[in-house]
């Protein structure tokens, strides 16, 4: 398992107001929480927490705030991705002047399917940019969301121009085959998995951790699966699948706002029903149906 980047580190739901602003006393606290429960860290900006709808002045702000409150720079992954190079390599460089080396960058996604060849220079552009020694980049793998994915022999390039600085890979594909072959590909690279389902499997096999989404909601079960990836009860198996059920109890919710709601639903703040446009919150049917799932889930919560 590679050592720099490895273990649990929830993909951060983002509190914003009705008006989308963002919360970042809410936020900050929520962090904590994650720290508090077990976790390693936290990813900030990623897609669960709505981060490419957020300004470069915003997340930089955020940022501040977070490493303000105590959070330790070490115990942050920020998310650079922006559809600017600009803005990506400003991101960086803030991060990188706050201590925050452990980053992850989506090349931009606003062109359908681009080359290798293109892929690969932008992130090159990117950390040639930030210039930064200590930089621990992760490739954000998510083709559902950018169009396009880091094939194996773009992730080998970036490796070979960016020594020590490009560290793995964050695999939000979905695909558990393609987790498993990144892994046995590239085994001197943190391969952390964002399908929970997945990421027993793929640390049996050398993988080094998860960034997801489940965890803002059930930290103890995702530590309990990274700790012990052979050993996951049936149980936990049972509360995770009951959990990600929640995601699809209605037709075509968003993912970011079924999260929301168990959050809203376990905190008793239903700030966290809001979303930054252009996602909208969910209608109060799926609000209450999520709820309601929930609850029914029963005892099995007590081990979340």
């Amino acid at each position: 398992m590679n050592p720099d980047i490895h273990g649990l580190w929830p993909a951060l739901l983002l509190p914003v107001s009705p008006g989308g602003e963002l919360d970042t006393a809410r936020a900050v606290a929520h962090a904590k929480r994650m720290l508090a429960a077990g976790c390693d860290g936290v990813t900030l900006f990623g897609t669960t927490g709505e981060g490419p709808a957020f300004t470069v002045a915003e997340r930089k702000a955020l940022l501040e705030s977070m490493i303000g409150s105590g959070i330790r720079a070490g115990q942050i992954i920020v998310t650079t991705t922006a559809l600017a190079l600009g803005d990506a390599i400003e991101l960086g460089r803030h991060a990188a002047r706050l201590g925050v080396h452990r980053q992850m960058l989506m090349p931009p996604f606003f062109f359908n399917q681009p080359r290798d060849a293109g892929i690969i220079e932008a992130v090159s552009q990117v950390v040639r940019g930030i210039g930064d020694d200590g930089l621990k980049l992760l490739l954000y793998h998510f083709p559902f969301m950018s169009t396009f994915g880091f094939s194996h022999s773009a992730i080998a390039e970036l490796v070979h121009r960016h020594p020590g600085q490009v560290m793995g890979v964050k695999d939000s594909g979905g695909d558990l085959a393609h987790s498993l072959a990144l892994v046995k590909a590239f085994p001197n690279l943190s391969i952390l998995v964002g399908a929970e389902p997945h990421v027993a499997p793929a640390m049996q096999v050398g993988g080094s951790g998860s960034i997801n989404g489940l965890a803002n909601l059930a930290p103890g079960l995702m530590r309990r699966v990274i700790d012990a990836p052979t050993q996951v009860s049936a149980s936990d198996e049972q509360l995770m699948a009951s959990l990600l059920g929640l995601l699809s109890i209605r037709p075509n919710m968003p993912f970011v706002g079924a999260y929301k709601a168990v959050l809203a639903e376990q905190t008793g703040d239903d700030f966290w029903l809001n979303m930054r446009a252009p996602l909208s919150p969910l209608e109060n049917t799926e609000v209450q149906a999520v709820r309601d799932g929930y609850r029914a889930i029963g005892a099995l919560l007590n081990d979340i």
